[in-house]
């Protein structure tokens, strides 16, 4: 199997809404994606799937060394292999890669967060830095890039993680991780004890509302950010930020109903969803539900 053909596999088997906001684009740039897609889901795997916070660890120093032998033309992984004449061609800076790796240290050695700017730190690592990656390869010259694109990256990046964590409360609690500000639970008199035995704590219904309203802030300042004249090369992102706040919409429509169900939107749905923001190429509506 070659090297993109790894990364399409990983990124096809994978269900993630990220595989919609590729449908529309054209190699190189898809290929491009495709590979940090996989770079991604490769070192969150690590995090996930190994219960030795010491072998994770060290395979997360391998993928730096990686990172390094793939910048000096020695990459031995498919992913890095993949990755690496995109990395050339556009010049992508190689610290957000070892951010990113920094954020997935942070799932080995952090499992609570006291107040929103200390969750900011780790957003910016696990997407803001991906974000920023990505959007790079989507402007698809160097020369487009813009101190503002920086911002709406990791504005967008921020939005997009703090639906995860709605979404995702109910599974991380029972990888032993909590994410929902610790000052926000005390706040809403919400018992931790209760959330981590996925017990459903009358507050936690206040505390996910105040963090939906933050992922809307976060996604209209990304916009307020973003070029109007980028947002044609930009449609893969505005493509994410459409599903996960169509999700976000259901979720709350739902009541919140994450601790012991993951909800999602049919492929279907995401189809949609993508058709519409590559047509008409402009940010989604931030509703709140009905």
């Amino acid at each position: 199997m070659s090297p993109e053909a790894y990364c399409r596999e990983k990124a096809a088997t994978s269900g993630s809404s990220f595989y919609y906001s590729f449908l529309y684009l054209r190699d190189p740039m898809r290929a491009a994606m495709m590979a940090l897609y996989a770079f991604c889901r490769e070192v969150d795997d690590v995090v996930d799937e190994c219960s030795d916070a010491d072998l994770a660890a060290r395979k997360l120093d391998w993928w730096e060394e990686e990172i390094e032998r793939m910048h000096m033309g020695e990459p031995s992984h498919p992913v890095t292999l993949a990755l690496a004449p995109h990395v050339k061609r556009l010049s992508l800076p190689l610290g957000r890669f070892h951010a990113v790796l920094d954020g997935m240290r942070m799932d080995l050695m952090i499992q609570r967060y006291p107040d929103e700017p200390a969750l900011w730190v780790y957003f910016d690592r696990v997407a803001g830095a991906v974000g920023q990656l990505a959007a790079r390869i989507f402007q698809g010259s160097t020369s487009a890039w813009s101190d503002e694109l920086d911002h709406y990256a990791i504005a967008l990046g921020r939005g997009l993680q703090w639906i995860n964590i709605i979404r995702d409360v109910g599974e991380d609690a029972r990888r032993g991780r909590l994410y929902l500000p610790q000052q926000w639970l005390s706040d809403a008199n919400v018992q931790e004890d209760r959330l981590m035995a996925c017990i459903a704590d009358p507050g936690l219904e206040q505390v996910l509302n105040r963090a939906s309203a933050a992922a809307r802030r976060s996604m209209r300042e990304a916009f307020e950010y973003l070029p109007s004249g980028a947002c044609r090369a930009q449609r893969p992102g505005l493509i994410m930020a459409a599903i996960y706040h169509d999700l976000l919409i259901c979720i709350e429509e739902d009541r919140f109903q994450v601790m012991n169900q993951r909800i999602s939107i049919t492929p279907l749905r995401k189809l949609y969803l993508a058709w519409l923001t590559w047509l008409f190429a402009r940010p989604p509506r931030l509703n709140a539900p009905a």
